[in-house]
């Protein structure tokens, strides 16, 4: 079916040119409407029958959608071209942009992985008796409430509710699935007359529920607690709140689709080898301690993780992918925008990466202000802390003159402050700006008034990994490089070096590498490294006995990163039985001036010589030997037919 973008300058107030829209992005444009969702609407109509039809207007989508239900047809698709492009500073032709955007949505929009929740509606509420047992008296009619008192408020009179006392030590898991657990617990026991009493107070109970409320006034229960869905937290001071939290709670009973942020490969985890630690990033950067350490490995919680993407940009072994959406999806997207925007003759863009907190801004500052500038192209995504180094290098390897990232109130600025860091040093040269204004004005000038350098670099395809597409994209930044960029601590690229003075060549460090950086040879004794593999967990330098390897962090651009390079050899010994090839000939000679007349073991000459043997002469050695600790007596021989025969002979 054929794609056409239907259009509409709203009531004259932008300039929108579909030629050269059409011909930038190869769809087929319906003339400019002035006032498509009022008195043309079934003009609306018309062209979304005709096929597979995109709207030019974000403000109206949900009137469109309506219309198009009633009328039996299906739902077309958006795109903002208005706010993002056409309602900005007067003069300038954003023509370029719209392309951009309108290129942008007509990409397949990629498969969101989920899983289904469900929720019963049990609810658990924490806090005083004055402000715990009114929230839970409105609830009880809709949610299965039991109210913890973490007072000493009477129990009330009223059975439609579970009421305990006690103390709420521990609360784990999400919405759906919240485990509970109370020392103290005492129970009410509501027989005899007058006020009900309490049980005897045990420690350890525990309890499951769907929804949590938290009006006790004390430390959140869990990290991040605005991010960990079904705990719902409140002042109980503040009455507004609280009445805030009994509605949302109400609302949550039934089946919910959870995305599955994060995608988790085991195998290339670098955290850990031999209870040896390495890497442990994601780990400490999760707000919500969804990731957990789990043996050589990390786990994550899907039912916890909030998916700010924080764990996926910094995870140096791609390990930990972020799918809503894949980088490459987010890649295309960047690479579509630019290409489109120079097809339709635009010249230097600028990226503008913002999540729906930003989105808002935008419109207000296109409906009331400035709005954007016509060379600043926005990029919306669901969260914008996850937006790493390599996607920053990707954008300004796809041509775009910089990349600008919108903070919001709630961003997790942690890890974006790192990764642009990183970006700085591998070739980002300033065009890396993290955007943190809060006013739509203040942005709309900040951006106004940045400084826009012209592009000259011949955009390349940046395809892969993270890793991958950070250094094709350093490439591309950095086309004169002759030597490795230097990066900072804790970059997740680099080399290795090894005191060749200090290395007896154990190969710890090449057993224990998570990555394959570091290789041995089989055939004589050589440490060989791959720069482009190195993750620079530093687990070969924990693990080396004699503290010869140190790490380097830094960027090798050049070709040389992706072949193996020898960082230590020595002569092999050989056999003095055989003259086959085996370990150090150093690392030997050491041993045997060290065991060699001294040591119990090899007190004699002959016992001395097994350690000059191979593997194979060793225990050929040590087999022929009489004292063979191994030996046992002779095999008692075989007894033949002509044995018994001459045994009943003899008889």
């Amino acid at each position: 079916m054929t794609k056409s973008l239907i259009l509409c300058d709203c009531m004259g107030t932008q300039h929108v040119d579909p030629e050269a829209i059409s011909e930038a992005c190869g769809v087929a444009c319906s003339r400019v409407h002035s006032a498509l969702c009022t008195t043309e609407i079934m003009s609306a109509a018309a062209l979304i029958d005709g096929g597979e039809a995109i709207i030019a207007c974000g403000q109206e989508q949900v009137r469109f959608g309506e219309f198009a239900e009633e009328i039996g047809l299906e739902e077309p698709g958006f795109v903002d071209l208005r706010d993002r492009a056409g309602w900005s500073q007067q003069g300038v032709d954003a023509t370029p942009k719209m392309a951009a955007l309108v290129a942008e949505a007509l990409l397949p929009a990629p498969e969101r992985r989920s899983v289904d929740v469900v929720s019963h509606g049990v609810c658990f509420i924490a806090g005083p008796g004055e402000v715990a047992l009114e929230l839970a008296a409105q609830l009880a009619d809709t949610l299965a409430v039991t109210v913890l008192l973490t007072d000493d408020t009477e129990p009330p009179a009223l059975r439609t509710f579970d009421v305990v006392r006690g103390r709420l030590t521990r609360v784990s898991g999400a919405f759906g699935g919240f485990e509970i657990l109370i020392d103290a617990l005492q129970q009410v026991v509501p027989g005899g007359r007058g006020t009900f009493g309490w049980s005897a107070p045990k420690d350890g109970a525990r309890s499951t529920c769907d929804i949590v409320i938290d009006v006790s006034g004390a430390t959140p229960m869990v990290p991040a607690p605005e991010k960990r869905e079904g705990y719902l937290r409140a002042d109980p001071r503040d009455r507004g709140a609280v009445q805030q939290r009994a509605f949302e709670a109400v609302q949550l009973t039934g089946t919910f689709e959870k995305p599955l942020y994060v995608r988790l490969d085991e195998t290339l985890c670098a955290h850990s080898r031999a209870g040896q630690v390495g890497c442990s990033k994601c780990l400490d950067i999760c707000p919500t301690g969804a990731i957990s350490a789990d043996g050589d490995q990390v786990a994550i919680d899907p039912m916890v993780c909030a998916g700010c993407g924080s764990c996926a940009a910094l995870c140096p072994s791609t390990a930990i992918t972020y799918q809503d959406p894949p980088v490459g999806h987010v890649v295309t997207r960047l690479r579509t925008l630019a290409e489109a925007f120079r097809a339709a003759g635009g010249t230097t863009p600028r990226v503008l990466v913002h999540d729906a907190h930003g989105a808002e801004m935008i419109r207000l500052a296109a409906r009331f202000g400035r709005g954007l500038p016509a060379d600043v192209v926005p990029l919306e995504l669901g969260v914008v802390s996850g937006f790493g180094h390599a996607e920053m290098l990707a954008a300004l390897a796809q041509g775009f003159a910089s990349v600008h990232v919108l903070l919001a109130p709630a961003t997790e600025r942690d890890a974006l402050l790192r990764e642009a860091g990183l970006a700085e040093a591998m070739g980002a040269d300033g065009r890396v700006i993290l955007l943190d204004e809060s006013d739509p004005d203040l942005m709309s000038d900040a951006l106004y008034a940045a400084t826009v350098d012209p592009v000259d670099i011949s955009p390349v395809l940046t395809l892969g990994n993270r890793r991958q597409i950070a250094r094709l994209s350093a490439q591309a930044l950095n086309p004169a490089a002759d030597a490795p960029l230097p990066l900072p601590a804790g970059a997740p690229y680099g080399a290795v070096l090894v005191d060749t003075d200090a290395c007896s060549l154990c190969l710890s460090c090449v057993s224990l590498c998570p990555s394959g950086a570091l290789i041995d040879n089989p055939d004589m004794p050589q440490l060989r490294f791959q720069e482009d593999a190195c993750l620079q967990c530093g687990i070969c330098r924990t693990i080396c006995p004699e503290e010869a390897i140190t790490l380097t962090p830094q960027m090798d651009t050049s070709d040389a990163a992706l072949t193996q390079r020898v960082l230590h050899e020595e002569e092999p010994f050989a056999c003095i039985e055989c003259g086959a090839l085996f370990g150090v000939k150093s690392t030997v000679e050491r041993v045997m001036d060290k065991l060699a007349g001294s040591h119990p073991m090899f007190a004699s000459s002959e016992q001395a010589k097994l350690i000059r043997m191979c593997d194979d002469c060793r225990v050929n050695r040590q087999f022929r030997n009489t004292d063979n600790p191994f030996a046992g007596n002779d095999k008692p021989r075989v007894r033949t037919t002509d044995d018994y025969l001459s045994g009943r002979r003899d008889h």
